[in-house]
């Protein structure tokens, strides 16, 4: 089923020409109403009447998050705060959050977005949706009810945590829909596990998850868990939140929802659009969004695009899955490493957890690295002889794959904290002092 067969199958010509019309009316309304934007696009030397192409849209400025943190907290906004029905912020942990404003439009657009990408996965008017992102100011749970409130869903707005009482809804709600980040999922579906519930004993069908980079092993591990169909879907705050992308039953890229957003890739060092297929850093500019307009935003999100139709009959362009990011790569011994690298070895492994955490220290001047992964169920640290014979495979899995040592810690399971949320993977002391 498709929610808006008219924009999703859309010919390219009829989606060229709706994008070129919101873009000019995009950057004339940021020019008029935002002096961060005006003054940006006079020292490039482009004015709105500029654009009369898709392809001008390179003649603007990029936008970034220190142009965001600069104009903290309203300093982005193109309406006035009587027009603004609604505030999210990101989820950032350093820093001031990115506060993003929405008019009444705003949320219209954002349920219609959210509604086409749950459509993807099965969601209609019978659907009972549990929602697990954490509701506030981070957009993932307000992000999902609206999108299936715009369906015509029954939701049960959970957010995250206690993950025994998220079970027991799930069961006695039937939900069919999950939505919550994939680690988040993947402690659900531990949780199942150790209280006895076989996964076809629930009634789910299908996992929305986002909010996070993951990756093909930690689908199957989520699927196999819960009984479900896993899709992808991408968002930020900045932008929209959920619902900018999401892939449908082909799991062949996250369907981009053209008609609102218009999506480039860049080489994150000379800054020059790549063409489709190549990997580089994902740029995005909102089209319609009255609020807080985005332009040329540079996401840090690394993936790719695709425009060959899919075989679901949508003809939007499709992004991969994201990478990592350019401001998550982690530089050891001078080797880029990510941490979706590690997950994908961890993943080879039927003996670890998909719970680990990567420590990233510096003892005498050179760096130090360290990935602390937890055993599977049955298996314990005490059995020696075979714990050391697995760490010497990972070992050598993690060089291959990275290109440098790592030094790897065999846990217990349960011994890690659960994510309720995104899940944080990495502790580096390095600049700590």
């Amino acid at each position: 089923m498709i929610w808006n067969e008219k924009m999703e199958c859309a010919d390219r010509d009829t989606m060229r020409s709706v994008q070129l019309e919101k873009l000019k009316k995009t950057v004339k309304h940021a020019y008029d109403n935002v002096s961060h934007y005006r003054n940006k696009m006079d020292e490039a030397g482009v004015k709105p009447e500029d654009i009369k192409s898709l392809d001008d849209i390179t003649k603007l400025p990029f936008i970034t998050k220190e142009d965001i943190a600069a104009n903290y907290p309203t300093g982005l906004f193109a309406e006035p705060m009587k027009d603004i029905v609604r505030i999210h912020a990101s989820s950032g942990t350093t820093g001031k959050p990115k506060i993003v404003g929405y008019t009444r439009n705003d949320l219209d657009l954002w349920g219609e977005c959210v509604a086409r990408g749950m459509t993807m996965a099965g969601a209609s008017q019978e659907s009972v949706v549990h929602v697990s992102y954490g509701y506030g100011l981070f957009t993932g749970g307000m992000g999902a009810h609206l999108g299936a409130e715009t369906i015509g869903a029954t939701v049960i707005p959970m957010s995250s945590g206690n993950t025994q009482k998220q079970i027991t809804f799930l069961q006695d709600m039937k939900s069919d829909i999950l939505c919550c980040t994939p680690s988040y999922a993947l402690t659900i579906a531990e949780g199942v596990k150790k209280v006895g519930i076989k996964p076809e004993e629930l009634n789910l069908s299908a996992g929305i998850f986002g909010a996070e980079p993951w990756t093909q092993s930690m689908r199957d591990k989520i699927e196999e868990g819960l009984g479900i169909r896993a899709y992808d879907i991408y968002g930020l705050s900045e932008i929209m939140g959920p619902g900018v992308s999401m892939s449908c039953e082909e799991n062949a890229g996250m369907h981009v929802q053209e008609d609102y957003f218009y999506v480039e890739i860049i080489d994150p060092d000379t800054l020059e659009v790549l063409p489709d297929g190549e990997k580089g850093e994902l740029v995005i500019t909102t089209l319609g969004k009255e609020g807080m307009p985005m332009i040329r935003y540079r996401t840090r999100d690394i993936c790719y695009l695709m425009r060959d139709k899919c075989a679901c009959g949508r003809t939007t362009v499709r992004m991969s899955r994201v990478f990592g990011r350019t401001d998550d790569m982690l530089i050891i011994r001078g080797v880029n490493v990510f941490p979706s690298q590690v997950e994908t070895v961890i993943a080879e492994f039927k003996e670890l957890t998909m719970n680990y955490k990567l420590y990233v220290g510096r003892e005498n001047n050179t760096d130090t690295f360290e990935l602390a992964v937890e055993l599977a169920e049955g298996l314990a640290i005490e059995d020696i002889a075979f714990v050391e014979a697995l760490r010497g495979r990972i070992e050598h899995a993690l060089r291959d794959m990275l290109g440098i040592g790592c030094k790897v810690k065999l846990l217990n399971e349960g011994t890690l904290p659960r994510s309720e949320g995104k899940a944080v993977r990495v502790e580096d002391t390095r600049n700590l002092g």
